[in-house]
């Protein structure tokens, strides 16, 4: 599965944004999908996945200001951010994750840059 994130962009401090993460195949299909980030000198963490029945798990640095919504017809997840703060500059990748009889097979989209500035 292909994933092509958008999105990112130059917000000020209490901003907000909305990535979009479009996937290649019908969202049914993909058994978890969701956002990491990486910031500049950090490993990447976690920030909220989606499972194909719409199940959220929500980082505890992401819950309150995050929000994971998906539109099926278009096959694509949206990241909503809120009141962005210094700390959420990072890029922001999508993943999904395809569990079949083969086994697993997880993905990455190319990211995203969001860059919280004053």
């Amino acid at each position: 599965v292909q994933l092509q994130a958008s999105g990112g962009g130059l917000v000020q401090p209490g901003g907000s944004l909305r990535l979009s993460c479009a996937a290649s195949r019908s969202l049914f299909s993909i058994n978890v999908i969701g956002w990491y980030r990486q910031a500049p000198g950090k490993q990447r963490e976690l920030v909220a996945l989606m499972t194909s029945g719409g199940s959220i798990t929500y980082a505890d640095s992401a819950k309150g200001r995050f929000a994971v919504s998906r539109d099926n017809a278009k096959n694509t997840v949206y990241l909503q951010i809120n009141n962005l703060k210094l700390e959420d500059t990072a890029v922001y990748y999508c993943t999904a994750r395809i569990i079949s009889a083969s086994g697993i097979e997880n993905y990455w989209g190319q990211g995203t840059l969001v860059t919280v500035s004053s």
